[in-house]
């Protein structure tokens, strides 16, 4: 018996949020296994200069994932390319602010960019996947969705939502050949994380004392995973949310 593959050869992937941050790693991550890719983002010149990184197999579109009256044309638009393979649902907005400082109108845009928006591009490139038996959905989801961090109370409740319909979407589309999955990372060496520190030494030396690689993660360890979870050598993983976390959500 051959090896399974860990590359994406002749597979197409669409990246939410792709232009900036951990989605453009995991753009370049999939371009370096072999796949053409499709970036999606609000903002058309930082596309323009993360596809001209990227190098000639990437091409991008500008698009809202709050917009989910445009999903289908999004879809539609992309698949004009090449069919879908992968879909990696990437694009966030994060809050961090006291519960009872968190109104109603800020649960919901953040509810609307992570779930609603998420949920609304699996649905559409569900269809055409289940039409042709195969596909690969990934959420990026947080360690908010695994255990209880402060002061991110619309941000955990939409991540904890995202693992839920991993497991959900899993069970209802595998029999038509599509695999769901997520990736929580842990505290990842971003510029955004290295911001936060500089803000709160203390807090990073917490975060190192707690995890048992007693490192931060780096960016190009989320993408590894995602290429692997979107490959034909994870063709029997559906439904299992993978903490890429050097072990923060079971140190003490």
């Amino acid at each position: 018996m051959s090896h399974p593959s860990f590359r994406l050869d002749g597979m197409h992937a669409l990246i939410t949020g792709g232009g900036t941050g951990i989605g453009f790693t995991i753009a370049r991550g999939c371009v370096e296994a072999g796949a053409t890719v499709t970036i999606t983002g609000r903002t058309e010149a930082t596309l323009q200069s993360a596809a001209e990184t990227l190098g000639p197999t990437a091409e991008y579109r500008v698009h809202d994932v709050t917009r989910t009256d445009t999903a289908a044309d999004l879809i539609s638009s992309v698949e004009e390319r090449a069919p879908i393979d992968v879909l990696v649902n990437n694009a966030g907005k994060h809050d961090k602010r006291p519960t009872l400082e968190t109104e109603d109108s800020v649960v919901r845009e953040v509810i609307e960019t992570n779930l609603v928006g998420a949920l609304a591009l699996s649905r559409e490139c569900a269809r055409s996947m289940a039409r042709r038996g195969r596909g690969s959905i990934l959420m990026i989801l947080s360690m908010a969705s695994i255990y209880g961090i402060p002061q991110v109370a619309a941000y955990t409740a939409s991540k904890a939502g995202l693992a839920g319909l991993v497991r959900q979407l899993a069970v209802e589309w595998g029999p038509s050949g599509l695999r769901v999955n997520g990736i929580a990372p842990g505290f990842i060496d971003t510029a955004m994380s290295r911001k936060a520190f500089a803000n709160d030494p203390d807090r990073k030396q917490r975060v190192l004392d707690r995890t048992p690689l007693a490192r931060l993660g780096a960016p190009d360890e989320i993408a590894g995973s995602a290429v692997f979870l979107s490959s034909p050598a994870a063709a029997f993983i559906t439904g299992t949310v993978l903490p890429v976390d050097g072990g923060i959500s079971v140190g003490f």
